[in-house]
């Protein structure tokens, strides 16, 4: 599932391949983009912002894409062939040497470079932005905390709170914590919620199998996300599963009823 560490790593495989290359293909496969030929643009490093990333491009401008839930970028050699189909692809960006494909982007938008923060303003702090300090941490201590009552469980989900965090590091953030994801936000450390959310995500930045429990074996990389079948990797016991949220939001909530006691869903 794209969460940020996601993203990131889709940036840096973007990275690699096309800044400070020239675009020989620049197409948009969007209604209100396919008239649009960024063809001999200079591409210049992305930038990621949560779940949201920016191609730059000379000139200050920049492509603005989300992944969704079921987005993704390919990236392959010039002549190879894609591995989703093409009715699928809604951007395609090609250099002399590589290809960069984006299947199914939502939220796809040309915007001025120095525009971007216009379209991410909602978002809380992006956990990984390379220049979080302390005031990144206070204004995510802010928000989560804004809502006393509200489940934890929403709470990290939500992208206005902190960005970057999806239904994997929900459920893992949630484990670690001690608590369930339906304990209200008044009951949880919430500085040390923030903490472990950052070192998660920062940890899996660049890897591409995604491990909270730096247990490198086959099978034992989460906690408890999809472990209703094998348990908890902790105490062993049953894993449960809920749903947390409501319409467009709800989402399936994993927890060791165990090594988390409180509220459940």
């Amino acid at each position: 599932m794209p969460e940020g560490d996601t993203v990131y790593q889709a940036a840096a495989r973007l990275a690699a391949v096309l800044t400070d290359r020239v675009l020989t293909t620049g197409e948009l496969r969007h209604p209100h983009l396919s008239t649009v030929d960024l063809k001999g643009r200079l591409a210049l490093a992305p930038r990621t912002v949560g779940k949201h990333l920016f191609l730059r491009f000379d000139r200050e401008l920049s492509f603005h894409s989300h992944l969704g839930l079921d987005g993704t970028w390919q990236v392959l050699p010039r002549s190879a062939r894609w591995r989703k189909p093409a009715f699928q692809a809604r951007a395609v960006f090609a250099t002399a040497e590589h290809q960069a494909v984006g299947f199914l982007l939502h939220e796809m938008a040309l915007v001025p470079t120095g525009e971007e923060d216009r379209l991410v303003s909602h978002l809380g702090p992006d956990l990984l932005d390379p220049t979080w300090n302390d005031t990144h941490a206070t204004r995510a201590l802010q928000r989560l905390t804004a809502t006393p009552d509200r489940e934890i469980g929403d709470a990290l989900l939500d992208q206005r709170v902190m960005a970057g965090i999806g239904n994997v590091y929900r459920a893992e953030v949630c484990h670690l914590l001690g608590v369930s994801p339906w304990t209200p936000v008044s009951d949880v450390d919430c500085v040390e919620a923030i903490r472990i959310s950052r070192e998660l995500l920062d940890r899996n930045k660049l890897t591409p199998d995604r491990n909270t429990t730096g247990d490198p074996r086959r099978g034992r990389a989460l906690w408890v996300y999809g472990r209703t079948r094998t348990g908890c990797l902790r105490c062993g016991g049953r894993v449960m599963a809920g749903t947390q949220g409501e319409g467009v939001r709800e989402r399936v909530a994993y927890y060791c009823p165990h090594c988390q006691p409180g509220p459940t869903g």
